[in-house]
């Protein structure tokens, strides 16, 4: 079963490729990433790792954690499911039905007006 971990501390020239090539001597990397702001293209500093096996991730934790990579001292550490938001993305809480007088809206819909 496939394994994630995430490395943290990373040194913002380091690409994708790099780190997949510095973990891949622990086994099968499937997936490698350096997570990059949306904005400027620039790198957050950390990134994840997906092995084949749980065994390779938990051998490259205990032999990668603090050690430096590209000029920095890296974290490793099993990667965390990101906790869910509560709320649909989008709406910030706004209820739609009402105008911005607060109002409720009433809409038409060919000869028939429905009020909300």
């Amino acid at each position: 079963m496939s394994q994630k971990i995430y490395v943290g501390n990373l040194n913002y020239a380091t690409t994708d490729e790099g780190l997949s090539n510095c973990f891949s001597q622990f086994g099968e990397v499937l997936s490698s990433i350096v997570i990059k702001d949306r904005a400027t293209g620039q790198s957050k500093g950390f990134g994840f790792v997906e092995f084949a096996e749980a065994q390779s991730a938990e051998a490259a934790i205990e032999n990668m954690g603090g050690k430096e990579l590209e000029g920095r001292r890296i974290r490793v550490n099993m990667a965390e499911d990101k906790p869910r938001r509560d709320r649909p993305r989008g709406n910030f809480g706004r209820d739609r039905s009402f105008s911005h007088d607060g109002n409720r809206e009433s809409r038409s819909f060919g000869n028939d007006t429905y009020k909300y």
